[in-house]
C-alpha cells in the first residue's frame, strides 16, 4: 500500500511505500522539481536559484498516480510531478551512520583474498565499449582497481586506456612519465629499489585521483606490481585502535616533492580522510613524500606518530596485499585517493619498461553511469 499525507502546516510530505515511511521538505521538493521551468530539459541544469523559489513555499496537495507523485505548491500555485522511484533513491530520511568511517554500498573493501578475482579486462572487447566497459569501470569503482590485458605495446599506448573513460591530467611530469631504472633518478620509483605501497603525488592539491601504469617490456626477474585496499587498511586501524583511526583522521600531514629547480609541491591533508558526515572518502599514504608534520599538538604527536606506524604496519601485512606481474601490452588503473600501489624490487638484468600517466575519477565515474544509464542498469 502506497500513501502520501501533509504535515499540518504543508512544510514536508510523509510518502509511505509498503510500510517504509519517507519525509521530503516542501523546499526540498521545490527545489528539486523536473519540470522544464526548473531545468534545462537537454542537460538538467538548474534554470533558478534559491532566491527565486519563495522562502514560504509549502505544499497545498499531494497525490500518488501509478508510479507518479503530483505536488502542489503555494504561494507559486504551482503543481510537479516526480517519479516514486526517483525520491527512493534520492531520500534522506535516514539514520545517521552509525559509525565514523563508513563507505557507500557500491565500495567494497578487500584484502588478499581478492587475489583470485582481480578485476580483468581484455582491452580489445573494453575498446568496443558497451556492456564489457561498463562492468569493468564498476569493479573499477567498486574494488579501486582493475587490470587490462592484450593491449598494444607501442609507445605512447597508455594513452588508450585513459581514452576508454576519461582525459589525461598533465604534470610537471608531461603527459607520462616512464618508468625504468635510471642512473641518478630525482624519483625513486624509477631505479631498481622496492617501493612500499603508497598513493602518488599526495603534495598535489588536488591529488590526480587515477593512475595508468603500462608496460612495454619486462624480462627483468621481480618487479611484480602490488596494490593495498587503503580503505580496508584504515578500517582495519579503526577497529584495532579507535584513537589511532581518530588522531590521523583529525590532523593533516604535510606533504612536499621539489625534484628540481622548477618545481616546488606542497599540500597539507589527513592521511585519512573524512566527509562532514563521517564517510571514509580518501587515504594518503607516503613516506617518501612526508614533510615534518607540525599541525598535531604536542600532547598528541606521540600518539600521533605510533598510529602512523601501525597504518604502515597494515599496509606492509601480505595478508591486506594482491600482487601480480604486468606484461607488455598489459595495465592497471587505480584509484589514487583509496588503493595504494607498490612494486617489489627487480634486477638489472633485462628490461623492464613501464609508462604511466594520471587522469581523474569524474570520466571515468561519469563513463560507467552513462554505460549504465544506456543500458538501463542501475549504477
Amino acid at each position: 500500500m502506497t500513501s502520501v499525507s501533509l504535515s499540518p502546516n504543508g512544510d514536508f510530505l510523509t510518502l509511505d511505500l509498503k510500510g517504509q515511511p519517507r519525509r521530503f521538505h516542501a523546499i526540498w521538493l521545490r527545489d528539486n522539481a523536473q519540470d522544464p521551468e526548473t531545468r534545462a530539459p537537454g542537460n538538467g541544469q538548474r534554470l533558478l536559484a534559491l532566491r527565486d523559489i519563495p522562502a514560504d513555499t509549502h505544499l497545498v496537495a499531494a497525490e500518488i498516480a501509478g508510479d507518479t507523485l503530483r505536488v502542489s505548491f503555494a504561494p507559486e500555485d504551482k503543481t510537479v510531478e516526480f517519479d516514486l522511484s526517483w525520491l527512493v533513491a534520492n531520500g534522506y530520511d535516514k539514520a545517521a551512520p552509525a559509525q565514523i568511517g563508513w563507505v557507500q554500498d557500491e565500495i567494497t573493501p578487500w584484502n588478499s583474498d581478492l587475489m583470485s578475482d582481480v578485476p580483468v579486462g581484455d582491452f580489445q572487447q573494453l575498446s568496443k565499449g558497451g556492456a564489457a566497459l561498463r562492468d569493468w569501470l564498476g569493479k573499477v569503482n567498486r574494488y579501486g582497481f582493475g587490470k587490462i590485458e592484450n593491449g598494444p605495446t607501442e609507445d605512447g599506448a597508455l594513452f588508450t586506456v585513459v581514452d576508454l573513460f576519461g582525459y589525461v591530467r598533465e604534470t610537471n611530469y608531461g603527459r607520462h612519465f616512464e618508468v625504468r631504472t635510471e642512473v641518478n633518478p630525482t624519483n625513486l620509483a624509477f631505479t631498481g629499489l622496492g617501493l612500499q605501497a603508497h598513493t602518488d603525488n599526495p603534495y598535489r592539491d588536488p591529488v590526480p585521483s587515477i593512475q595508468v601504469l603500462y608496460c612495454l617490456e619486462s624480462s627483468a626477474a621481480g618487479g611484480e606490481n602490488m596494490v593495498v585496499d587503503g580503505f580496508a587498511a584504515a578500517l582495519r586501524l579503526r577497529e584495532e585502535n579507535p584513537a589511532y583511526f581518530d588522531v590521523l583522521a583529525k590532523y593533516c600531514a604535510r606533504f612536499e616533492y621539489a625534484g628540481d629547480a622548477d618545481t616546488c609541491l606542497r599540500a597539507r591533508r589527513p592521511m585519512i580522510e573524512l566527509a562532514p558526515d563521517g564517510e571514509l572518502i580518501g587515504v594518503r599514504f607516503n613516506n617518501r613524500s612526508l614533510a615534518a608534520v607540525n599541525d598535531v599538538p604536542f600532547a598528541e604527536m606521540a600518539t600521533y606518530y605510533a598510529a602512523y606506524r601501525r597504518l604502515g604496519e597494515i599496509i606492509d601485512d601480505e595478508a591486506m596485499e594482491v600482487t601480480f606481474r604486468l606484461e607488455p601490452g598489459e595495465s592497471f588503473v587505480v584509484d589514487n585517493t583509496r588503493v595504494l600501489h607498490a612494486r617489489k624490487a627487480y634486477s638489472g638484468a633485462g628490461t623492464r619498461w613501464l609508462q604511466g600517466c594520471y587522469a581523474d575519477k569524474d570520466g571515468l565515474r561519469s563513463k560507467f553511469a552513462a554505460l549504465s544509464a544506456q543500458s538501463g542498469v542501475k549504477p
